[in-house]
């Protein structure tokens, strides 16, 4: 199997997990077109620069590769796009990230997980679009201790707004598949880091303050879980659903869907403690962390671990990266990346 000449809209392209699957399909020669609004969430320039090394990528490749910078809340403009395509792939990437920043500005959130969201499940629906994967989060999973996060739990008790808008994004998905047909995907990531890794997120803002000798601020005082998941696994993962799009369950029961609609999570199924975390990448480093312990902030969860056997199942997903290599492999970018 090949998508080799394959034509694939990925949105949210110069984000983290967007950009390094946009340079792991050119690799494989398909024709991308890439969105994005270059929001100043975080750093602006550090989108420009992944955007740089995918036209690096595209000089490789024997496939093509087209920007577009739009927001998907503007449908003329998006519509404009979509209606000169025919798209074998669509992945759904965009959205405004970030539990905690959910908390001072709710409206970007609307904006661009629900109507964004709703205006993309709209294009699947005109183009007939035979395989749609979108990004979903183990933020839906709440607080809930039944642990490892399994795919059949309900997620009906999220703790952040983020949260309740990709629960938002998965319903409204199901709903488009089983009325329009559309084999769709929601992808549920688990503490995505690596290389090229968002400012935002505790292992950049760790490394940065370690190295600038600023203290960490350690919330629950420590006593958290994640299941930090490499970079390169997750789009592994993407990758692998490019080629199998849903269909509907074989075997029906009373809680089974009549929809071509799949959820699955996608992570590392090895949760790691917050402080072991912290003293791996302090001696990746080889510097001590100034540590500031404080208790637990709203939208937080204190512990994520991914259930892994359904994706197995169905793409023979196996993340291959230890938390030893990740680590390294993203302090000596950091480095390299901010001199």
């Amino acid at each position: 199997m090949s998508l080799e000449g394959k034509k694939i809209l990925v949105t949210g392209c110069a984000g983290f997990i967007g950009a390094a699957l946009v340079c792991k399909l050119l690799d494989a020669n398909a024709n991308v077109i890439g969105i994005d609004n270059i929001n100043d969430y975080y750093c602006i320039d550090l989108k420009l620069a992944r955007l740089e090394e995918i036209k690096k990528k595209k000089d490789q490749s024997r496939g093509s590769w087209h920007f577009f910078k739009l927001t998907l809340e503007d449908k003329k403009s998006f519509k404009k796009i979509y209606f000169e395509h025919d798209f074998d792939v669509v992945v759904h990437l965009a959205a405004q990230a970030g539990v905690r920043y959910s908390l001072i500005n709710p409206e970007s959130y609307i904006n661009s997980n629900l109507v964004g969201f709703g205006n993309v499940l709209e294009m699947c629906k005109e183009k007939s679009i035979k395989n749609f994967i979108f990004a979903s989060s183990s933020s839906v999973y709440g607080n809930d201790k039944r642990l490892p996060f399994n795919e059949k739990l309900s997620v009906d008790h999220p703790v952040s707004l983020y949260a309740a808008t990709k629960k938002s994004n998965e319903l409204l998905a199901h709903a488009y598949s089983h009325l329009y047909k559309i084999p769709t995907t929601g992808l549920r990531f688990f503490t995505v880091y690596g290389p090229w890794g968002r400012p935002d997120m505790a292992p950049m803002i760790f490394i940065k303050s370690i190295l600038e000798r600023k203290k960490i601020k350690i919330f629950n005082h420590g006593n958290m879980r994640r299941d930090f998941t490499y970079i390169d696994d997750v789009i592994e993962g993407i990758y692998r659903c490019c080629f199998k799009p849903a269909f509907c369950e074989e075997t029906k029961s009373d809680f089974s869907s009549n929809a071509p609609y799949r959820i699955f999570n996608i992570g590392n199924g090895n949760p790691i403690k917050l402080m072991d975390f912290i003293n791996i990448l302090e001696k990746n480093l080889g510097k001590e962390s100034k540590k500031e312990f404080l208790g637990m902030q709203k939208g937080d969860v204190v512990e994520t671990w991914a259930d892994l056997e359904k994706i197995t199942n169905w793409i023979d997903y196996k993340p291959s990266t230890s938390l030893d290599k990740g680590l390294f492999n993203l302090v000596y970018w950091y480095k390299n990346f901010y001199n």
